[in-house]
């Protein structure tokens, strides 16, 4: 099952990979995507599991204290996928465009 939170797909959305967060402090991570995004104009995170938080925060810095008022989230997409041994693991994909 996937929910979308912001219904309006991007037409250049599928044009990119996600950068998928893993071990990583999240600071280092968000300032990493910060260099990515002032070149592209538009950067998607995705986390899974555990690391489902650590993607929210990201964004959060992204958008809310490095590049405040320059930045915006345009879709966040909550779904899930099976594991091979039949479990399922929670993912969340963030879309980030560059404003100004």
């Amino acid at each position: 099952m996937m929910i979308d939170i912001n219904s309006r797909e991007s037409a250049n959305s599928s044009n990119q990979t996600p950068f998928l967060v893993g071990d990583e402090s999240v600071m280092k991570l968000a300032l990493d995507l910060v260099d990515i995004i002032q070149n592209t104009g538009k950067i998607i995170i995705k986390g899974k599991g555990e690391r489902c938080a650590n993607t929210v925060s990201i964004a959060n810095i992204i958008t809310e204290n490095i590049l405040k008022g320059n930045s915006k989230t345009e879709r966040i997409t909550l779904d899930s996928d099976m594991l091979d041994d039949g479990q399922m693991i929670s993912t969340i994909e963030i879309v980030i465009l560059k404003i100004n």
